[in-house]
């Protein structure tokens, strides 16, 4: 695959009729070549994505930012809009849901998974990095986000212009507002019939006591007015408060687990510098590691030179245990050590539930699974359970039905798993305060 640079759509035909060995008389002289010829360079892809360099990109250029609104407000829908905007995407019909990767996100509708994407975007001459951050929107999700929003020094909170404010509206945006984060209030569907775009600013001006002339009316379905929203990130939210020369600090906000590369873990670099061949030591394991990749999500992978403090991106060090990789871990250089940055708050599960192999010869393969799937989704917690009927097993917490049900379903999909799920046994003491008897 060739990826072709240049000016004026001339510039492929030209070269396509040099490669065919069409009669165009000498090939120009591109170095002294007058204005009227198209300036032409051709490389491979390989060779662009290694031609990255992030140094290119000081601190003030950064802008870390997440979308953050209720359910079905049209958070994905703006990711996909401005993923066309900066050029990441190609603009097609087809672009619906980009950054929504998991089969069980697409047959729901739903994002379950935060995905971070880079974005390159020129502005009046300046060439900025815009980390975006999609995040979930449904509250058994919302560990999702707040875990999102430490990577980040801004908010867009995306409202209906039908619907309103909302419940989870409230809950991410008293999240931000605890991170002490930039909002931006961002209505959308103002091309709906029953919009009503000024009843939602009196709203988010009663509830959140933001000025109803900072909201930004858009259409993320059309593309109207999104351009404005690219502009408030670039004006209104800080650049990260970060030293790069200091020794490396690099905080795991998420990780998947990749079978031929073990552990890629989503860091956000507070502090240093980070390349391949580095010697990194994780802060909970004491564990060394060589740093193998390095790279921006772009939204695919997209490997680069060196990352930077202020910077977002992914890292792959050879961790192959998923013990190893602890959610909200802090990474720094061999014999540089630093203080651990705080990390998160752990989650409360909210509903359990029973999981057994259908066949106990299973067990070994599914509890690899479970473990490979608890890494990529850090608020489930596991606990070994018995059943006198089942055999052994787990009692998995959730943070909600829905959660319990796609956790189920990535299992299936993901790792061709199939599982019983009961209700689960309740240990239990009781102290008799008398000899009465007591029948259960």
């Amino acid at each position: 695959m060739w990826t072709l640079v240049g000016r004026g759509w001339g510039c492929a035909r030209t070269l396509a009729r040099w490669a065919t060995g069409a009669a165009l008389g000498p090939a120009p002289t591109f170095g002294a070549a007058p204005e009227s010829w198209p300036t032409c360079r051709v490389y491979s892809s390989a060779e662009f994505k290694e031609k990255l360099d992030m140094s290119r990109f000081p601190v003030e250029s950064i802008r870390n930012f997440s979308i953050v609104a209720h359910v079905d407000h049209g958070k994905s829908t703006l990711a996909d809009r401005l993923l066309e905007l900066t050029g990441t995407i190609d603009k097609t019909e087809n672009n619906k849901q980009v950054l929504d990767k998991l089969q069980v996100e697409r047959e729901r509708g739903i994002t379950v998974k935060a995905q971070t994407a880079s974005l390159f975007y020129n502005c009046e001459g300046k060439q900025y990095l815009l980390n975006l951050i999609d995040t979930p929107g449904h509250v058994d999700f919302s560990y999702e986000v707040s875990r999102s929003l430490s990577a980040c020094q801004g908010v867009l909170l995306v409202v209906d212009a039908n619907e309103g404010i909302q419940a989870q509206t409230v809950a991410n945006f008293f999240l931000a507002f605890e991170a002490q984060l930039a909002v931006i209030p961002v209505i959308n569907k103002i091309d709906l019939k029953n919009a009503d775009p000024e009843r939602v600013e009196n709203q988010i001006e009663k509830v959140f006591d933001i000025p109803s002339d900072e909201c930004i009316k858009i259409s993320a379905k059309l593309g109207t007015n999104v351009e404005s929203v690219l502009q408030a990130v670039i004006e209104r939210i800080p650049p990260p408060k970060v030293h790069r020369k200091n020794p490396l600090r690099a905080l795991v906000f998420d990780s998947t687990f990749d079978q031929y590369r073990g552990v890629i873990a989503n860091v956000a670099l507070f502090d240093g510098v980070v390349s391949k061949g580095d010697k990194i030591v994780s802060a909970h394991t004491q564990k060394t590691y060589e740093v193998n990749e390095v790279g921006v999500l772009n939204p695919n992978e997209q490997p680069t030179h060196k990352l930077y403090a202020g910077q977002v991106g992914y890292l792959i060090a050879g961790m192959k245990n998923v013990i190893e990789a602890q959610i909200g871990d802090t990474l720094y250089l061999h014999k540089q050590p630093v203080e651990p940055l705080p990390g998160f708050k752990s989650a409360k599960p909210m509903v359990f539930a029973g999981m057994y192999p259908v066949d106990q010869s299973e067990y070994n393969n599914l509890k690899s699974a479970i473990e490979k799937l608890t890494l990529n989704d850090s608020s489930v917690t596991v606990h070994r359970d018995s059943s006198l009927a089942l055999g052994a097993g787990w009692r998995l917490g959730f943070l909600g039905l829905l959660h319990m049900e796609v956790f189920n379903q990535r299992l299936e999909q993901e790792y061709n798993a199939s599982v019983i799920l009961t209700t689960p046994t309740v240990p239990y003491k009781a102290v008799l305060s008398s000899s009465k008897l007591i029948k259960f």
